[in-house]
């Protein structure tokens, strides 16, 4: 072979070797993420698979989704729908948004299918204990016998031809604090669908939504929190595509006072914390407020009746963790879930 038939086979190699090279570089996933604080908590979007500008164009449009459902059904914004309702209780009925009307209304039916144990209108009780605030205390036994009486999602008044909602009785409060970041979840969840993106973590304070799988078509794999370590620690994990996956737990939010825990799940029943032996309660479902509102609502339940709850309904599965270390599944997670701690056991509730 002579010079020039070398130099031209070798610029040819290099020429097809720097096309390879291009290729991949195309093919990298390009992941872009935003960090939020809206509806009182720490929220990140991460989008995968995507280009800069696309990329931040969709972002910016979550942020207005976020900022839009904070200034609707926020308890802490004295501009919000919300609190609007709160300051008529008693007197008038508050024309309001779909948004919030809708969230409102999907409360009321999951009290009705809890037996009561979920109630947005626990809000006089909330502000009495004030866990997660820099005023956080356990309140004296009167304080609550008086409160508690205006707990009673019946005295939520709703008209559906105008959207209005009305507080029954004076001093009454509505929290959304239970089930808003779950319906933000689905907003967002849908309108990056919308917009055709294949791939997205949602994580909106611990309540997480993934949109399609990641890269080579695997699903994401999300870890179940550790209920007795700091936030990150993890027991296992499940494998999930186009699912919402959020936990309720004593570790979120508690006030400690002579040596007891009081956690921020409370009970519109007596306007103290659920008392019981579960540790967590993590639900999976292609609903994020159906999660949101149901990870709560079956902590409060309790193991068996949470169970048989999530058991008698559609696209629903739960993990339970009980504060002796112990694992109980709903039948479509059994073998689904992969434990990563030996500490911890998975047992059967049947057995």
């Amino acid at each position: 072979m002579n010079k020039k038939k070398l130099l031209f086979t070798l610029l040819i190699i290099v020429f097809i070797l720097f096309s390879l090279y291009i290729v991949n570089i195309n093919k990298k996933e390009d992941t872009y993420s935003h960090t939020y604080y809206n509806l009182g908590t720490i929220n990140e979007i991460t989008l995968y698979n995507i280009n800069k500008k696309n990329g931040d164009a969709l972002l910016e449009k979550c942020a207005s989704i976020l900022t839009d459902i904070d200034n609707k059904m926020s308890c802490q914004l004295t501009s919000s729908e919300i609190s609007k309702i709160n300051d008529m209780a008693g007197k008038d009925y508050v024309k309001v948004s779909e948004d919030t009307f809708y969230v409102i209304k999907e409360s009321i039916n999951f009290s009705k299918m809890s037996n009561d144990t979920f109630d947005i209108s626990i809000g006089p009780i909330i502000d009495l204990w004030a866990i997660g605030t820099d005023n956080a205390k356990v309140p004296n036994k009167k304080d609550i016998e008086d409160k508690i009486s205006l707990v009673n999602y019946k005295d939520i008044l709703l008209d559906e031809n105008t959207h209005s909602v009305k507080l029954n009785n004076d001093n009454m409060k509505i929290d959304l604090g239970g089930i808003a970041k779950g319906y933000a979840a689905d907003k967002i969840y849908n309108y990056l669908k919308e917009e055709k993106l294949k791939s997205a973590l949602i994580n909106l304070g611990g309540n997480v939504y993934v949109l399609g799988t990641k890269e080579n078509n695997q699903p994401f794999s999300i870890g179940i929190q550790d209920p007795t370590k700091p936030r990150g620690n993890s027991i296992g994990n499940i494998k999930v595509s186009d699912k919402s996956v959020v936990t309720s737990g004593i570790y979120e939010r508690y006030l400690k006072k002579d040596n007891k825990i009081y956690h921020h799940m409370l009970n519109p029943h007596t306007g103290y914390p659920f008392e019981n032996n579960l540790s967590s309660v993590t639900i999976v479902s292609d609903n994020s407020m159906i999660c949101d509102a149901l990870s709560t609502t079956t902590f409060g339940l309790g193991l068996n009746e949470g169970m048989k709850l999530v058991e008698s309904l559609n696209n629903v599965d739960a993990i339970f963790i009980t504060k002796d270390k112990k694992i109980y599944l709903s039948s479509n997670l059994k073998n689904k879930f992969n434990l990563t701690d030996n500490n911890f056991t998975i047992c059967d509730l049947n057995s």
